[in-house]
C-alpha cells in the first residue's frame, strides 16, 4: 500500500550512519503500523529477531535491561514461554543447542511472512542473515577443529551465493569481539544501504527501515555495555 506508507515514512525521523544514535525505538516505529496490517506483518518480524538478541543476552545473565517490541517482557526475561512457533521442535535441530533452535524456528518464521507478504526485502535479508550465521560457525568449527553441521541453523534457507570470504578476514583479525561484531554490523549496514527500497513506498521500505533501525539500537545497546564498569563480556558482542 504505497499510498499510506507514503505518510507513514515521510513521518518517520531520518536515520543517521550507522553507529549513530537512534532516533525511535522499535516498539514506536511498530505502534505507527497499527492501522495496516501488511507492512506491520513484515516490520513485526524483523523487530522479533531483535527481542529474541536480547532474551539471549538476558537468559545468558549478561543483561537486566530489556525493551521489547514484539515479545511480552515477560517472555523475554524467560519468565513465561515463547509463542508456539518459536518453540516448535524441528527434527533438523540438535537437541543439545536449544538457542539454535530457536533462531531456526524465528528465520523459518520469518521466510514464511516474506512469502506470504510477498516482500523480495524480507526474503533476501533472512537469506543472508542465515548465510551469515551459518558462514561463522563454519569458521568457528575450523578454527577449533570441529565439525559444523550440528550447528547450522536453517540452512536450507541461506543464500547460497553469498560470499563472506572478505568480511570473515577482517572479522576474524579484528582486535576484539566488540570490533569483530561491528565488521559484521558495518557489513550488514552497507547491504541495507543497496537493498533499501528508497523511494519506493511500497513495504519493503518500511522493512528496511526497521532493519536499519535495529541494528542501530543493538550498537547501541553493546557501546553502552562497552562503556559500562562490568567485567562480564557480553553474548551480544560475539552473537552473529
Amino acid at each position: 500500500m504505497a499510498g499510506a506508507n507514503y505518510y507513514i515514512l515521510a513521518a518517520l525521523p531520518a536515520l543517521g550512519e550507522f553507529g549513530s544514535d537512534p532516533p525511535l525505538s522499535p516498539a514506536a516505529l511498530l505502534a505507527m503500523m497499527d492501522a495496516d496490517p501488511s507492512p506491520r506483518a513484515l516490520v513485526e518480524a524483523i523487530l522479533l529477531g531483535d527481542d529474541l538478541h536480547q532474551r539471549q543476552a538476558f537468559v545468558a545473565g549478561e543483561t537486566q535491561d530489556v525493551v521489547p517490541a514484539v515479545l511480552r517482557i515477560e517472555q523475554v526475561r524467560d519468565a513465561a514461554p515463547l509463542p508456539g512457533f518459536l518453540i516448535a521442535e524441528s527434527p533438523e535441530s540438535p537437541p543439545h543447542a536449544p538457542t539454535d533452535a530457536v533462531w531456526a524456528a524465528y528465520y523459518r518464521h520469518a521466510a514464511g511472512v516474506a512469502a506470504q507478504g510477498d516482500s523480495q526485502f524480507l526474503a533476501d535479508w533472512i537469506a543472508r542473515e542465515v548465510a551469515l550465521r551459518n558462514a561463522l560457525v563454519e569458521a568457528r568449527a575450523r578454527a577449533l577443529e570441529l565439525e559444523s553441521q550440528p550447528y547450522l541453523v536453517a540452512p536450507e534457507l541461506g543464500d547460497p551465493h553469498a560470499d563472506f570470504t572478505a568480511v570473515l578476514n577482517q572479522w576474524a583479525s579484528a582486535p576484539t569481539p566488540l570490533a569483530g561484531l561491528q565488521v559484521l554490523d558495518r557489513d550488514r549496514w552497507e547491504w541495507l544501504a543497496t537493498h533499501d527500497a528508497w523511494f519506493s513506498f511500497d513495504d519493503d521500505e518500511l522493512a528496511a527501515y526497521a532493519a536499519k533501525l535495529m541494528l542501530l539500537h543493538r550498537w547501541h545497546r553493546l557501546e553502552t555495555a562497552a562503556a559500562a564498569p562490568a567485567d562480564a563480556d557480553l553474548s551480544e558482542r560475539t552473537a552473529p
